[in-house]
């Protein structure tokens, strides 16, 4: 399968997304420009189906952090910026999966790359960790702010991955009303975890 070329870096999207990370607009069209490239290159890097999808929305949910840093250059790659997160973010996930072995080579330079990969993963586990309880905080508030199925429409579909058809006749709600009660969940959960941030 042909690599279709990425598409072009739009800065304009990137400072908007950086001014502003709560705009659904600008991240639909991020996703809809990147998503399928970062997925692509997780298939090339031998992942199967599944866990591609997997990591590219973990990708995917680190870039929403990574891009409030993040200042666009335009004389450097943003696209080869963002194939080194995809790629370290593929590292993680195989690693977690296996325990790679030393296979001959430099030992000490073996010993010192896993001690920086190990140091890199603690503090990626720590982050995680502490995003996790910012998000659980921010879904407790939320909850408490919208009706009962709009809070179900979002479950099923965006923690549990049912299908939108399902969700819709479960909740009694139109598919489109479906997307509506996921956008708007996920919107101002970010905006929660936005004033959690703050408050710290």
């Amino acid at each position: 399968m042909a690599d279709a070329p990425l598409p072009t870096t739009r800065d304009s999207l990137l400072t908007q997304l950086r001014r502003d990370p709560c705009d659904q607009a600008g991240w639909d069209e991020f996703v809809e420009r990147y998503g399928r490239h970062i997925y692509r290159w997780c298939r090339k890097w031998k992942l199967q189906d599944a866990d591609a999808e997997d990591v590219t929305q973990d990708i995917l949910a680190k870039l929403t952090r990574k891009l409030r840093a993040f200042a666009y250059d335009p004389s450097r790659s943003f696209r080869g910026w963002l194939k080194t997160v995809a790629h370290h973010a593929w590292r993680d996930f195989e690693g977690g999966r296996r325990h790679p072995q030393p296979a001959g080579g430099d030992s000490q330079v073996q010993e010192l790359m896993l001690t920086l990969e190990a140091r890199e993963d603690l503090a990626q586990k720590l982050e995680e960790a502490f995003d996790l309880e910012l998000l659980e905080a921010a879904k407790t508030r939320v909850r408490l702010r919208v009706a009962p199925h709009t809070w179900e429409a979002f479950r099923l579909v965006a923690l549990e991955g049912v299908p939108v058809a399902e969700v819709a006749a479960s909740v009694h709600l139109q598919v489109a009303m479906v997307y509506v009660a996921k956008s708007k969940v996920q919107k101002m959960l970010r905006e929660e975890i936005a004033k959690l941030e703050m408050d710290l």
